[in-house]
């Protein structure tokens, strides 16, 4: 079994089971036809996945890991808010006239900032102090800039990255505020996990955990009867991750440089609304 997907299953099967419905209350996301998207949720959620053993691509429905991919780079390789320039559509909905997301995740990544040892954006400074300070205690990032909230198409949800290493393991905590189970949840813990594998490489480090720390974690209302379909699948072994052993510069990675092998998934038949 996949422990992405026995992760998976436990937080889902909580949710249901025990989670907070917010049927009666007033919410802001809305479907296409504009009836409000309720939730169940809970709140606090955290997994652990250690990184050496397995990579954690859920299996109990395909993930679609190069797009994941290409949409992690457009963030934190290209620093890009411009739609144009993602290889998938999936943030079309939130793009403006000049066809960006506003001041928005890559391109909050991208401002430099002053250091005693020269100027910085956010992902060189990671790189930087996992090379060069790497038992710092202050090696993060945040793309939660409250004075740039107002021109941002979406306020990121994937908002922040601490990075520690411990002996030759990098380990990293991703903080999330919020997380649609349905249609994020393993695309994020993929984009993540890969993250953390191509920072240890190009430091000279070794992967090792990845804690996803997520503050609503919920299922919306007309997505309930798919993931409970989901739950009731056996789950099929994880998959074989390989990352060009070659690629030492960040900026050299590519959607090529990761393979995945013997990927087996389930079937998944359903269009999924997305709340918006």
């Amino acid at each position: 079994m996949s422990y992405a997907d026995q992760v998976y299953i436990e937080n889902c099967r909580r949710i249901l089971a025990e989670g907070f419905r917010d049927d009666e209350l007033p919410v802001r996301p809305r479907w296409a036809d504009g009836t409000p998207a309720h939730t169940v949720k809970l709140f606090g959620v955290v997994n652990r996945y250690d990184l050496q053993k397995e990579f954690p691509l859920m299996t109990l429905r395909r993930t679609y890991f190069k797009s994941a991919i290409d949409e992690l780079l457009w963030i934190w390789q290209k620093k890009s808010n411009r739609v144009s320039e993602l290889g998938s559509h999936i943030w079309d909905a939130w793009a403006d006239e000049q066809g960006t997301i506003g001041k928005a995740y890559g391109y909050q990544l991208g401002l430099k900032h002053r250091y005693p040892e020269g100027e910085f954006d956010q992902v060189d400074r990671v790189l930087y102090d996992l090379k060069h300070n790497p038992q710092s205690r202050r090696i993060l990032t945040s793309m939660y800039n409250f004075a740039d909230l107002s021109e941002m198409g979406l306020y990121p949800c994937a908002w922040s990255m601490t990075f520690n290493v411990t002996g030759r393991k990098l380990n990293a905590i991703l903080n999330q505020r919020s997380q649609d189970m349905l249609t994020a949840n393993n695309w994020n813990v993929v984009q993540y996990a890969a993250l953390v594998l191509m920072f240890a490489q190009v430091s000279g480090l070794e992967p090792g955990e990845l804690v996803h720390v997520i503050a609503d974690c919920h299922i919306y209302d007309r997505h309930i009867p798919m993931v409970e379909e989901m739950l009731e699948r056996e789950p099929l072994p994880a998959p074989s991750f390989r990352l060009d052993p070659g690629v030492t510069d960040f900026y050299a990675f590519t959607r090529d440089s990761f393979r995945v092998e013997n990927y087996q998934y389930h079937p998944f038949d359903h269009q999924i609304p997305v709340a918006i």
